[in-house]
């Protein structure tokens, strides 16, 4: 959608009364509209192309896309680097922010950085162990966590200064948000961290992947009780299985993923499993729109981006909108 005070195309839009930044994906969230955003796969590669190729695969079915910032603490492009590229083309970018690799100085500078070529949205993530990366050897900095991090982020944007107190002229105008992850015990513990990064400066939340519906129910119905669903705007994870094998592996490999058996019986099932998956997670979207507190859907398909916009056409989610992109 493009609204009606755009300047011009993909250029950042008037900041208006109540909101913090020119972005389109804070004005369609706050519009009241179900919003998608996709995480995009960082090349291992200098070539901006790729970069480009791979943000074209979004183009008309999301209104933001994460620039992930070593996810798995492996080596790849930086998430500052693809956000100036696809920034300065008109997307509206989620810069994430990892806390892993980076101390306060550095991070500071970095979102004063992206602020100033663009950037409008900034994800804040304490980040994974190097241990589980390519490169165990590097040392981890872990300075701030996501809470603090978003403390002082939101320091820099409310208050004009830098965790230091030296006044910043032109204070960064950012959209502030945080990851969840619903399924990681202690389950009863999970909404009131959520409350936490609230009360930090998160704004909108993207949650780990989501295969249990009735877990994120119970999830977001103790979130609704603390009343934070009127306070923060919540994405749920989603995104394609390639098979049963794989989602056997994801099970078992990765922290906080919770994939119930009957998803993995419905995928061994079936006779083309890598449809399969993205049939369930067209279920799932279809299923999380009529959850209370649900603003949208954080999809991530990996090495599957070019199911997104399928995905997102089959479940009608965006109804008769048609998100920004560069070709409009």
């Amino acid at each position: 959608m493009i609204f009606e005070d755009e300047p011009l195309a993909g250029e950042n839009l008037p900041i208006l009364s109540g909101h913090n930044s020119p972005g389109r994906f804070e004005r369609v969230l706050r519009a009241g509209h179900f919003a998608v955003t996709a995480e995009i796969t960082p090349p291992d590669s200098a070539d901006p192309q790729e970069v480009f190729d791979r943000a074209a695969l979004f183009d008309g079915s999301v209104d933001a896309i994460n620039a992930t910032d070593g996810s798995g603490a492996n080596c790849h492009m930086s998430s500052v680097g693809m956000c100036a590229l696809l920034s300065r083309r008109g997307y509206s970018m989620i810069m994430q922010i990892s806390c892993r690799d980076k101390n306060r100085i550095a991070m500071q500078g970095d979102v004063l950085g992206a602020s100033a070529m663009g950037v409008s949205n900034i994800l804040c993530l304490t980040g994974d162990g190097v241990q589980s990366g390519d490169h165990p050897e590097a040392k981890p900095v872990f300075d701030m966590d996501c809470m603090t991090s978003l403390q002082m982020l939101k320091g820099m944007r409310d208050d004009g200064q830098f965790l230091s107190g030296r006044k910043i002229r032109s204070p960064p105008q950012v959209f502030l948000g945080a990851a969840a992850n619903p399924f990681a015990p202690p389950f009863d513990y999970r909404p009131l961290r959520l409350a936490k990064k609230v009360a930090a400066g998160a704004q909108f939340i993207q949650t780990q992947y989501c295969f249990d519906m009735e877990m994120l129910k119970t999830y977001m119905a103790k979130v609704g009780d603390l009343g934070l669903h009127e306070k923060v705007f919540i994405l749920p994870g989603v995104g394609p299985l390639a098979s049963a094998k794989s989602a056997e592996w994801i099970r078992k490999n990765v922290a906080g993923v919770h994939i119930p058996d009957a998803i993995i019986k419905r995928l061994a099932g079936a006779q083309d499993q890598k449809q399969e998956g993205v049939n369930i997670c067209i279920d799932m979207i279809n299923e999380i729109r009529e959850i209370q507190g649900a603003s949208g859907v954080h999809i991530m398909a990996y090495r599957q981006e070019e199911r997104i916009a399928e995905i997102v056409q089959k479940t009608q989610v965006l109804g008769s909108r048609t998100p920004w992109h560069p070709q409009r």
